[in-house]
């Protein structure tokens, strides 16, 4: 059973702040207007909604019918699927919403400090079970982010390098001081994108390379880093040395607001358990 490391117990972040530490975000002009919005996009837009709506339909009508008698693991396994279904769903649309208020320069942002180790503790836990190496340095200065906002963030690019990365090899998450800025980096040794392709990469409805493990409609790229962008920061793609995409994230540090002598967070291959602070 999974569980979380001393001191990342986690509740929603309070909006009652100051209206000062709100940002309204601009337009964000790189998703505004692109090709994925076309013919190509509506259709694979449809096919990612009509799949987790059929696929709770069929376990609600299955739940419902009385032609063959249903145990209780058979009830359950049903309900979970339904669940998962409707959890896809609600995720897609909340990835199209705000993508929509990006677009508009209607997505509000709360950018205060904030422990980097807590957030990646947080989003890795959100990823499940899957294994990922996070090692993240004691003494890391705190960051200027939206906490919400960049644990999604977290949580997409971690997604997208579990689904590429060839088994036994799991992400890695490492982050450094750059004197003003921290950078994280998101690490996997799958097949990489074409430096021809990496801004097409963060278009709406693009996939990540041409595999059956790439399902979605592509959503997460473009809004990682518009979401990153709105939080002051960037987002930007790298080749990892021997083969691989590394994601780094850049974000204003903010000196003197985190504890000096923050631990070291280190977690090899976490699965099932969970992130190890030193120190």
């Amino acid at each position: 059973m999974r569980y979380r490391a001393i001191g990342c117990g986690y509740t929603s972040p309070a909006r009652r702040l100051d209206a000062r530490t709100q940002t309204r975000v601009r337009p964000a002009s790189r998703v505004s207007s692109h090709p994925g919005s076309g013919p190509a996009g509506a259709a694979t837009l449809g096919h990612d909604l009509r799949s987790p709506l059929a696929a709770a339909k069929a376990a609600l009508s299955g739940l419902r019918s009385t032609d063959i008698p249903l145990t209780e693991d058979d009830r359950g396994e049903l309900l979970a699927a339904a669940d998962e279904s409707l959890d896809r769903l609600a995720r897609l649309a909340a990835g199209l919403l705000d993508l929509s208020r990006l677009q508009a320069g209607k997505l509000s942002v709360f950018p205060r400090p904030a422990v980097l180790g807590d957030i990646i503790e947080r989003a890795v836990d959100d990823v499940g079970p899957q294994p990922v190496t996070v090692r993240v340095p004691a003494g890391l200065p705190g960051v200027v982010v939206d906490p919400e906002l960049m644990e999604r963030v977290i949580v997409n690019l971690v997604g997208n390098a579990l689904r590429y990365s060839p088994a036994g090899t799991p992400p890695l998450l490492t982050a450094r001081d750059r004197g003003g800025r921290v950078e994280l980096h998101v690490v996997d040794r799958g097949p990489g994108i074409p430096r021809t392709e990496c801004d097409q990469a963060f278009l709406p409805f693009q996939q990540l390379g041409h595999t059956s493990r790439s399902p979605g409609v592509g959503l997460g790229l473009a809004l990682s880093r518009g979401l990153t962008e709105a939080m002051g920061g960037t987002l930007q793609p790298q080749e990892t040395p021997g083969g691989g995409l590394t994601m780094v994230i850049s974000v204003p540090a903010a000196r003197g607001t985190a504890p000096a002598d923050a631990p070291e967070l280190v977690a090899v291959d976490t699965m099932p358990a969970g992130l190890v602070r030193n120190g």
